[in-house]
């Protein structure tokens, strides 16, 4: 069954959803977490993480902090994990490789004894880290890595960097496969790659893809557009594209750059005529925002009826137990509306798989003192686990470093009685901008259920 899924900024989110439940108690904890057979009163659990937090990916990092923050906090609030008190450890890169190395370079010497496991935010710090990672036996965390950084050179061989998404490669072909299953909608398929630079923007336009969309019947152009994040002007980028014939404008890059793409084919008066998708980050909150500062003809945002991943759940899908928590928290914790994203919801799930992650290898090992590298990476592989009560699966078997499902989803805007999509201005939910304008509210309308995504790295 299709489910609206409602991207509600706090001004929204919070006096429709959150604030009934606030006037209630607030929520267990929703995931079911292994007992504590090792007692560690007295004892820290950090959460050790570093990135891009003030440059280009920053519209999506900069609620990493938040989240975790909070997560602390609530953990510590109740006396800790088995008694250890929960702190985190981190550093703002700028997008900046050498600061990253700078930084990989700081934590592990400050922090040899403990930096077993690492939280990152980016393919490009994955990939530079990859072998560094292996050396020293830290696991890494990320949302979603490059083939190059949890597969090697060779696509085959597994690392020590693991991510809860799918590869960006096999999100879109599962696009393809989308596209390739609705003629109606696409009845002249030919994707052109519009994307910014780098392991995460070029993801995709590998040849494994371009022959899996092909043998579907869904060309995808030989050669893709190429932005950089500092950009504001892609007429030329866009027009090429369409010249070759594209029909579908696919884009990895996120917060501006979807936004800059769906503005330029309204400047080109060509919305109506190209779809427009991309990786998940395309559906993040900061895309519906955005994209309101240039609109369609009809009065609707530019990014209005967009495509993209969603290979998780999504806030209001509020039937989750680990969604409701998290909006409890979010609310309880007063966070401001552009933190409202899938960094902050995937954050907190970061924070959940680590704790269950500690929970399990020092049940193992016997202490926290014990713990090494190598018994986290144990722990890791083996462990099948539902995070925040099922918001992403936990679940890396036979090699596997990246996840395994995902669905297609369109992003649109919220009609005034919250029942559907709006079809123009007339129609629409607006709400107070708090600087004297309005604001479109961004809902998400998942189109398929769940499924398995091609396997293409290493073809």
């Amino acid at each position: 069954m299709k489910r609206i899924c409602f991207l509600i900024s706090l001004l929204a989110m919070v006096s429709i959803i959150a604030a009934p439940a606030m006037a209630q108690d607030m929520m267990d904890y929703p995931s079911e977490l292994s007992e504590c057979e090792v007692d560690l009163t007295g004892e820290t659990l950090t959460i050790f993480h570093f990135g891009d937090l003030s440059g280009p990916y920053a519209f999506i990092t900069q609620p990493v902090v938040s989240a975790v923050t909070d997560a602390v906090n609530y953990w510590n609030g109740r006396g800790g994990v088995c008694g250890a008190t929960l702190q985190q450890i981190y550093e703002d890169t700028g997008g900046n490789l050498e600061a990253t190395q700078s930084a990989y370079d700081r934590f592990t010497s400050e922090y040899a004894e403990e930096l077993d496991l690492l939280m990152l935010y980016s393919s490009s710090d994955g990939e530079l880290l990859r072998e560094q990672l292996a050396e020293d036996e830290i696991v890494s965390i990320i949302s979603a890595g490059s083939i190059e950084s949890l597969y090697g050179e060779d696509g085959m061989t597994p690392g020590w960097l693991y991510a809860s998404n799918p590869l960006y490669i096999n999100q879109f072909g599962s696009f393809c496969e989308f596209v390739a299953a609705n003629p109606d909608t696409f009845p002249d398929p030919v994707i052109g790659f519009v994307t910014w630079p780098g392991a995460f923007g070029l993801a995709g336009t590998e040849p494994a893809a371009d022959e899996y969309c092909g043998g579907m019947g869904v060309e995808v152009l030989d050669e893709p557009q190429i932005f950089l994040p500092t950009d504001t002007d892609i007429l030329t980028q866009v027009q090429n594209a369409v010249d070759e014939g594209a029909t579908i404008l696919y884009t990895n890059s996120l917060a501006t750059g979807p936004a800059l793409l769906a503005s330029t084919l309204v400047d080109l008066g060509m919305e109506s005529d190209i779809a427009l998708a991309g990786v998940n980050w395309v559906m993040d909150t900061s895309v519906g925002i955005l994209g309101q500062r240039v609109l369609k003809p009809n009065g609707l945002p530019s990014v209005d009826g967009m495509y993209g991943s969603m290979p998780f759940l999504w806030w209001t899908e509020l039937s989750n137990p680990g969604i409701q928590f998290v909006t409890q928290q979010f609310a309880a914790n007063e966070r401001g509306p552009a933190e409202q994203n899938i960094a902050y919801l995937l954050s907190w799930a970061v924070v959940d798989s680590i704790i269950e992650t500690y929970i399990r290898t020092v049940n193992a090992v016997g202490s926290l003192e014990a713990v090494t590298g190598a018994d986290m990476r144990a722990t890791v592989d083996s462990m099948e686990y539902e995070i925040l009560g099922g918001l992403v699966s936990h679940s890396f078997p036979e090699g596997m470093r990246d996840g395994t499902l995902n669905r297609i989803a369109r992003l649109a805007y919220a009609n005034a009685t919250m029942t559907g999509p709006a079809s123009g201005p007339e129609d629409a939910l607006l709400i107070p901008d708090g600087s004297g304008g309005q604001l479109f509210v961004p809902i998400i309308i998942p189109l398929t259920d769940f499924m398995p995504v091609p396997q293409l790295r290493g073809q």
